[in-house]
């Protein structure tokens, strides 16, 4: 039976939002969470760019061993990185890092073509440089390399099944059909998905912007139909939406969607992987690293989410909470009560001194072997405070005291 996976781009598309940065310690900080919560793939950032490669090197060994963890620390996600779909791009890229998934973008539509590339390809141009890209990929060692049509819902639809055949054909391991400025609606894209994945026969990623509102609808609507059609579909997502303009479809929207609508809830198309207790978390980590807040209305992690003040509401849901509960808080690790303190607060950042450290960590009940050892994690500790530019979280302080050399690779922006 086909399956929904989510492959989500809030360390790429999500970073590109514009006005706001992210550290990268706190996208490592994402990944990590991401695989806590089930997620297929991410795709961390762009293997191209300088500042990128220290912080995608060490999450590629972070999926591979954590001295913490008897293991990994990224134990099941994937990661994988955008390129432009040029051979050469790729081949700086692999020369660059040790990632082994790729996803390679070229536009599709007769728009770019002319108003964007000024009429210099042709559409059998833009298939043969996207089959280069690919083989370039593969040869170089590539486990996995998707192709993306960017512009795709403005993209006469036999040139999207001819690009897809194309990629198919060479090694591509899936189509990704781009929305790129959130033109279609629930219909369209469902109609379009259907076509394609019955022609082409290979699995399709699906990736919304929500210039129009749409976009999470838009990713379930075309997901469903490209499993009914018996492919497996790929829900490209952004934590709280983020994403350029207007956004990209919510992560946890399009869970809730998918798992508890009137129909798709019983279609039973989300893989198993997804654990949803993870959620409220990793929206609200993402939220502070971000600098953005979640909306008071944001479905399942809002603060109104679960907010009632109509008699009538109240009255219903204190009966039983489903009357004006579509699901429970409990689901998305929501419920428990938050403390903080009126009293004595040590922090720990860039003034901090080996005593308040080490009650830091205490308070973590983590330890020190020596004087060696504390003065290397304060010392660290310190970088990240001025790295993030925000207070350290206990994820932060926890990943630096078991992780050291890796999260100092991480915070080291030139490569």
């Amino acid at each position: 039976m086909p399956k929904i996976e989510f492959v989500d781009v809030t360390n790429r598309d999500g970073d590109q939002t514009a006005q706001i940065v992210c550290s990268k310690l706190q996208k490592t900080m994402i990944n990590w969470m991401l695989d806590q919560m089930g997620v297929y793939q991410s795709e961390l950032g762009f293997p191209l760019s300088p500042h990128e490669t220290n912080y995608i090197n060490a999450n590629v060994e972070l999926t591979q061993e954590c001295p913490a963890n008897n293991g990994p620390l990224i134990e099941q996600m994937q990661l994988s990185g955008w390129s432009r779909a040029l051979a050469s791009d790729v081949k700086i890229a692999q020369e660059r890092t040790a990632l082994k998934h790729f996803n390679l973008s070229i536009s599709t539509s007769e728009q770019m073509l002319q108003w964007k590339f000024r009429g210099r390809f042709s559409k059998q141009d833009i298939i043969r440089m996207m089959v280069d890209a690919v083989t370039a990929a593969k040869e170089g060692g590539a486990v996995t390399a998707g192709i993306n049509a960017e512009d795709a819902s403005r993209t006469d639809l036999d040139f999207l099944i001819e690009f897809a055949q194309a990629g198919k054909e060479v090694g591509a391991a899936r189509f990704r059909y781009c929305d790129t400025l959130g033109y279609d609606d629930p219909v369209s894209i469902a109609e379009r998905i259907s076509i394609i994945a019955k022609e082409v026969q290979m699995p399709i990623e699906l990736h919304c912007h929500n210039d129009l509102g749409m976009a999470v609808a838009n990713s379930c609507a075309a997901a469903v139909a490209c499993c009914r059609a018996g492919q497996d579909a790929f829900i490209n997502t952004t934590v709280n939406g983020l994403g350029e303009r207007a956004g990209n479809a919510d992560l946890v929207a399009c869970v809730l969607a998918l798992q508890y609508s009137s129909q798709w809830a019983d279609e039973n198309w989300v893989t198993d992987r997804i654990n949803l207790s993870k959620a409220y978390r990793l929206a609200t980590y993402v939220s502070n690293a971000y600098g953005v807040p979640i909306p008071i209305n944001q479905p399942g992690v809002g603060a109104n989410a679960f907010a009632h003040e109509s008699g009538i509401h109240a009255d219903g849901a204190l009966k039983d909470r489903h009357n004006y509960e579509l699901y429970d808080y409990e689901c998305l690790g929501r419920g428990e009560l938050c403390h903080s303190s009126t009293g004595r607060v040590i922090t720990a950042g860039a003034h901090s001194g080996a005593s308040g450290l080490e009650y830091v960590y205490n308070q973590l009940d983590l330890g020190f072997s020596d004087e060696e050892h504390k003065r290397e994690i304060l010392k660290l500790v310190q970088l990240a405070n001025l790295h993030n530019q925000a207070p350290l979280t206990r994820e932060e302080l926890w990943f630096i005291y078991h992780c050291p050399e890796i999260a100092a690779k991480v915070m080291t922006v030139i490569p």
